[in-house]
C-alpha cells in the first residue's frame, strides 16, 4: 500500500553546507523512523522557506547516496511570522505494513507541530 509520511527541520545557517547536513539528516531520520530503505520511497518532495537560497535540499541529498528516488524541490508558501530557516519533506512510500508513518520534527522544527514532534500520528476518529 502507497503512504505518505511529513517531517521538517530548522537549519543552523543559510550555506550550503547547513542546507546539505539538514537534508541527509531529515531524510535519514524519517526514513529510520519508518524502518524504510531507499527502495521502498516512491517520491520525496523537499520544501525550502525563502532565507535558504545557498543549496537545493534534494542536490545534498544525492551527494549522500540517494540515487534511485525522483526527488523535487520547491519554494514553501511565504507567511507572515513563519519561522525561518525550514526545510520541509513529503515522503511517499511502499509499505506492506499496518503501522502508521511516524513523522519526524527536529532542530527546533517541532514548534510547527507540537501533536507530531515526538514521531506519532495523532488518533484518527
Amino acid at each position: 500500500m502507497v503512504k505518505a509520511v511529513r517531517g521538517a527541520i530548522q537549519v543552523a545557517a543559510n550555506t550550503r553546507e547547513a542546507i546539505q547536513a539538514a537534508a541527509i539528516r531529515l531524510a535519514s531520520a524519517l526514513l529510520e523512523a519508518n524502518a524504510l530503505k531507499e527502495e521502498s520511497c516512491i517520491s520525496l518532495i523537499f520544501s525550502v522557506t525563502r532565507d535558504l537560497n545557498k543549496a537545493n535540499p534534494a542536490s545534498g541529498l544525492r551527494t549522500a547516496g540517494f540515487h534511485n528516488t525522483p526527488l523535487f524541490c520547491v519554494q514553501e508558501a511565504e507567511v507572515a511570522g513563519s519561522m525561518e530557516r525550514v526545510i520541509r519533506i513529503l515522503l511517499t512510500f511502499q509499505s506492506e505494513h499496518e503501522t502508521e508513518p511516524r513523522p519526524v520534527y527536529l532542530d527546533g522544527a517541532e514548534r510547527l507541530r507540537p501533536d507530531l514532534a515526538h514521531g506519532s500520528a495523532p488518533e484518527r476518529n
